[in-house]
């Protein structure tokens, strides 16, 4: 089953009347794992003193799990929770957050859309992940409603942004830190697991905001993730892209850090792009490596996102701004409206499966 053994995703859930803890998700269930496992790092708030014991204690452990789930399950049944009878809360304490940019198809069309009848790359982008600092203090769970931002939409002008968009991307989780200074080692040393992104985007507000410095009030007040985190280790690995140029040295991949994930965005309820996860050019290991080259310092916590998954296909585009080419070719629904950009009330899912296995869903809707 999807949310079998091959997948079992933390997350932090707690029962009536008691504070929240770590699990894991087994089918319709969660695992409580402090006495399931009796280890007292479980019975916390948040995955990140787990996350922080390093990548032999997330394979023990995972380990562990998998084989009292498919042992002598009546010792663990009495610590299955129905789904039903918990609530779920943010799974890990943010520290930092990037957002990158890493989709060729994506950032193509943006530059197309923001630059037409120029060359839609930028010079610098085949030879490196570009990337922003977000703001770690407006990223937010699952199922928590997004408010329409204000702000400048050009000169003089202020107000609600019209053209409220998303993003649909995959984040990757940071269980280990390093020092200041020092660059991170191996990919799989460092991140813990990924979850699905949402990075909410206010398009008018951007437009005359970014340059020349950059994505600001336009990403900042909001960013939704999933309730489940996704061990790292469950994952389908599968070869990046080729890329040309050949990325510096300290961008080369050491390993298969490709991931075949298929994800799907729906509006209202309905379908309305699925883009490819193995597309993107810029793999989440060579993201890594960029963000600490020069010395800056991971913290258990830290929080890195792909940037928009995107296809060559129209079909295939994780965002509004592209699938409705900035409004002018918007898009129709089943129920007979048009979408060019998010109106109130509107609810948007992002979904996706790896394989056999499921990932949380990640899904908002716009107040």
């Amino acid at each position: 089953m999807s949310w079998g053994v091959d997948n079992l995703p933390y997350g932090v859930f707690s029962r009536p009347g008691q504070s929240p803890r770590v699990g894991v998700r087994y089918g319709d269930r969660v695992l409580d794992l402090a006495p399931a496992l009796h280890d007292e790092v479980f019975d916390a708030p948040s995955l990140n003193p787990f996350m922080a014991r390093g990548r032999t204690a997330w394979h023990d452990t995972r380990t562990l799990i998998r084989n009292k789930l498919t042992g002598d399950l009546a010792v663990t049944e009495r610590h299955l929770v129905p789904l039903e009878q918990v609530r779920l809360h943010m799974p890990f304490e943010v520290a930092d957050y990037v957002d990158f940019y890493c989709s060729i198809d994506h950032a193509s069309n943006i530059g197309q859309i923001f630059r037409p009848g120029t060359e839609p790359l930028q010079p610098n982008w085949r030879h490196l992940p570009v990337g922003y600092h977000g703001r770690s203090g407006t990223v937010v769970v699952s199922g928590t409603p997004v408010r329409r931002p204000h702000g400048q939409l050009g000169r003089g002008a202020f107000g609600p942004c019209a053209k409220l968009d998303i993003e649909a991307e995959l984040g990757f989780v940071v269980g280990v830190p390093t020092e200041l200074g020092s660059p991170a080692g191996a990919f799989e040393d460092h991140v813990f697991g990924v979850t699905l992104v949402n990075d909410w985007s206010a398009r008018d507000i951007q437009a005359w905001e970014y340059v020349p410095l950059g994505p600001f009030l336009a990403k900042s007040f909001a960013t939704s993730i999933s309730l489940w985190i996704t061990p790292l280790e469950a994952l389908p690995r599968v070869p990046g892209p080729a890329q040309d140029p050949a990325p510096a040295d300290y961008l080369r991949r050491r390993g298969d850090w490709g991931l075949d994930i298929s994800l799907e965005v729906l509006l209202n309820g309905e379908v309305v792009s699925r883009p490819p996860y193995a597309s993107m050019y810029w793999t989440p290991d060579q993201m890594l490596a960029h963000m600490t080259v020069n010395g800056a310092s991971l913290r258990t916590g830290d929080l890195f996102a792909s940037g928009t998954i995107s296809g060559p296909s129209r079909g295939e585009r994780g965002s509004l701004i592209e699938l409705t080419w900035n409004g002018t070719d918007p898009l129709k629904l089943a129920s007979g409206e048009t979408r060019s950009f998010l109106e109130d009330g509107d609810t948007v899912t992002i979904r996706a499966t790896a394989g056999a296995l499921t990932l949380g869903e990640v899904s908002g809707t716009v107040v």
